[in-house]
């Protein structure tokens, strides 16, 4: 198997996601990967994703929770339908529900670790959980409510 993150094998058409997707120039870039049963990926905050200075903004840590919660949800898919993210159909989650705690303060300029898990897994909907940390110390947690992509939602060409 590769070791592609799962935002590198979505097609072109579904990678314009401000947080993970590759066509989208002024985006985070986010880049999650397999780790073991879990998923993983690693952010580092620019000076302007500032709440205070020393510290980063509440809303960018809701936002890679989010794409790393989508994104983890659409790699387990294609794991139970035992294929590769790079094949088609594309199988793409948005998100139902989004929950963060923010549980300490997330330092400026240090490299952050998202670590999910899966609490629930189903057909149209998987449920992720998040842990954000820095340095060690966990700063945040999320649970993503992740469900199928709306056929509605599809580019129409």
């Amino acid at each position: 198997m590769k070791n592609e993150a799962f935002q590198e094998c979505y097609p072109d058409d579904l990678s314009h996601c401000y947080g993970c997707g590759k066509n989208n120039h002024e985006g985070h870039h986010l880049k999650s990967y397999w780790h073991g049963q879990q998923t993983i990926a690693h952010f580092t905050p620019e000076s302007y994703h500032t709440a205070i200075p020393g510290f980063v903004y509440g809303g960018l840590i809701a936002s890679l929770i989010d794409c790393h919660g989508t994104g983890s949800a659409a790699a387990m898919a294609f794991r139970n339908e035992d294929r590769a993210m790079d094949t088609l159909p594309a199988i793409r989650f948005v998100t139902g529900a989004l929950n963060v705690n923010y549980l300490a303060p997330t330092p400026q300029g240090v490299e952050l670790e998202l670590m999910g898990s899966f609490s629930e897994i189903k057909a149209r909907k998987i449920i992720v959980d998040i842990v954000v940390s820095a340095n060690g110390v966990v700063c945040a947690k999320g649970t993503v409510i992740a469900v199928k992509m709306p056929q509605s939602m599809a580019i129409k060409t």
